[in-house]
């Protein structure tokens, strides 16, 4: 089974940065197109970053573009967020998630086939 393990989160105060780390296994990495996801207490599981299999395409809601950036190494099997000028509301449960197929519906959870357990991500003031 493929396997998806975040790490790096944690505290932050508003306008620092952090950066999130996935890597996976038990698969092949370079021919799923991957995304995070972060969900906050009392709401749904939204979209926050997308990118292609080569890393050549990627995808950011209004909400984080232009302080978001993901990225891709393929030879670590290993796809990161870099997050700065942070928010308040950018408090959330952060989530790594493989797309194994290719449907163009990127932005919504269901159309991804493999999820990490979630890293914890708090802006504080």
């Amino acid at each position: 089974q493929v396997q998806l393990v975040e790490s790096g989160g944690g505290l932050v105060q508003a306008g620092g940065s952090l950066r999130l780390s996935c890597a996976a296994s038990g698969g092949a990495f370079s021919s799923y197109h991957m995304g995070w996801f972060r969900q906050a207490p009392g709401k749904e599981r939204d979209i926050v970053a997308h990118i292609s299999r080569s890393g050549g395409i990627s995808y950011y809601p209004d909400s984080v573009k232009g302080r978001f950036t993901i990225s891709r190494d393929n030879a670590k099997n290993t796809v990161y967020l870099q997050m700065n000028s942070l928010k308040l509301e950018d408090t959330a449960v952060y989530y790594c998630a493989a797309d194994a197929h290719y449907s163009g519906s990127y932005s919504r959870p269901y159309v991804y086939d493999y999820w990490g357990q979630g890293t914890q991500v708090t802006v504080s003031s």
